[in-house]
């Protein structure tokens, strides 16, 4: 296959919307690109022109991105570029998204605390007591008044500081359903 993979450097323009869908999570942002150079009459940084790009993230890595990413922050995205054209309106217009293999914070500018997602191994009568109490996949649901078990995933307590968004993710999932 002959796909585009680029590496971009950046900061986060939008919140990260997650939801799911057939095929699992989907998380999407916009993203913007700023390139820099240096500037010999002003002897300084001058930025050139911002690009915006889409970036779409599937499964595992867009609820990553969910639970871990603000507005502002910065990222380096690696993943397949796809320019698409479409006419709305009579216009003529040209999107560029990128859909995520890879996501990370750009560590030359801050600092970062990994934190390891740990992915709960249903037994089979779990599996078959979920499927008959009609329990949607890919829902979460509250363990307890300090806990979110998000799929597939440990309960996420309230001491941990990505407790937040996971909650909201709750949340909005259980406004929904």
């Amino acid at each position: 296959m002959n796909d585009t993979v680029v590496t971009v450097v950046g900061n986060v323009a939008t919140g990260v919307e997650f939801r799911e869908s057939p095929t699992g999570g989907v998380a999407r942002f916009r993203f913007a690109v700023t390139g820099r150079r240096w500037d010999r009459q002003k002897n300084g940084w001058a930025d050139g022109p911002t690009s915006f790009y889409t970036v779409w993230a599937w499964r595992t890595l867009g609820a990553n991105l969910a639970a871990s990413v603000s507005v502002g922050e910065p990222l380096v995205v690696h993943g397949r570029l796809r320019v698409r054209e479409d006419e709305r309106e009579g216009q003529r217009r040209t999107s560029v998204e990128i859909d995520a293999m890879a996501v990370g914070h750009d560590l030359t500018r801050g600092t970062a605390a990994f934190r390891r997602v740990t992915r709960a191994t249903p037994s089979l009568t779990e599996r078959h007591k979920a499927a008959t109490e009609g329990e949607g996949r890919g829902r979460a649901r509250l363990e307890g008044p300090d806990q979110v078990r998000l799929p597939g995933r440990l309960p996420v307590s309230e001491g941990v500081p990505d407790a937040a968004p996971a909650r909201a993710l709750v949340a909005a999932s259980t406004a929904v359903s």
